[in-house]
């Protein structure tokens, strides 16, 4: 039995497959773990969630940001965006029932020491902080009732990237570390986490794969016609497929 930490899909399903069949994922065995964003940008946003979906216990997903727009757009709530690319889960006879599938996924997901957010953790929050405001503003999202310190947390777990010290986001930034406005910094280099855990998080396409000690970005920019990561949580061990995109870079 192994469990595999996959990182943004957004709708590429074919990359999806191959890099299954590369890691020869059986599902009756296996385990994945989806850091979030398994929707939009890419090309087959249906396929994604009903696969998905369909592995039951097998599958662990947390909500990106684009999976929350996905939710909106069906609330409507949000306006529908130049790029989007799911209308086809809108429109399809299970969409209902894939969405509300969706948004009943955890915004934090933690198994011993492994603990997966789709943005990140700010410096502020201990990790009992996260786990908590990440069920409140789970619940609250759900029943639309998301409130300032709630939307901080959803915007935290869910769109973070660089902040100040003291926590406050740099969320217009998308950019690499190094280019981040002066007294953003990645929120790895100041989060406060217990010794021995590690958090695996998404998000970040232009970081790219980072493999730090207790933290693991694994946005490779598939949707961005890189590749698709999955890391093996027992080993370590890293697997890529290139993307089915062309490069958009």
């Amino acid at each position: 039995m192994a469990t595999y930490v996959v990182g943004d899909v957004q709708g590429c399903f074919i990359t999806l497959e191959r890099l299954l069949a590369r890691i020869e994922f059986d599902a009756s065995r296996d385990r994945l773990w989806f850091v979030g964003d398994l929707v939009n940008r890419g090309p087959s946003s249906l396929e994604v969630l009903r696969f998905v979906r369909g592995l039951g216990t097998s599958a662990v997903t947390v909500l990106g940001n684009h999976d929350l727009h996905l939710i909106e757009r069906r609330r409507g709530t949000r306006e529908p965006r130049r790029r989007d690319t799911f209308d086809d889960v809108l429109d399809a006879p299970d969409g209902d029932v894939l969405i509300d599938w969706l948004v009943e996924r955890p915004l934090l997901h933690r198994e011993g020491d492994a603990v997966m957010v789709h943005a990140g953790i700010l410096p502020t929050w201990s990790l009992a902080q996260a786990e908590k405001l990440a069920k409140e503003a789970s619940v609250a999202f759900q029943y639309g009732g998301v409130d300032s310190k709630l939307q901080t947390a959803l915007d935290g777990l869910t769109r973070l990237r660089t902040c100040s010290k003291d926590g406050e986001m740099c969320l217009d930034y998308a950019g690499p570390p190094g280019g981040a406005p002066k007294g953003c910094r990645p929120w790895f280099e100041m989060a406060s986490l217990p010794s021995g855990v590690t958090v695996y998080f998404g998000h970040w396409a232009s970081l790219g794969l980072y493999l730090g000690t207790n933290i693991i970005g694994l946005d490779s920019g598939c949707v961005w016609g890189r590749a698709l990561t999955a890391m093996r949580l027992e080993d370590r061990e890293i697997f890529q497929e290139p993307s089915e995109i062309g490069s958009r870079s």
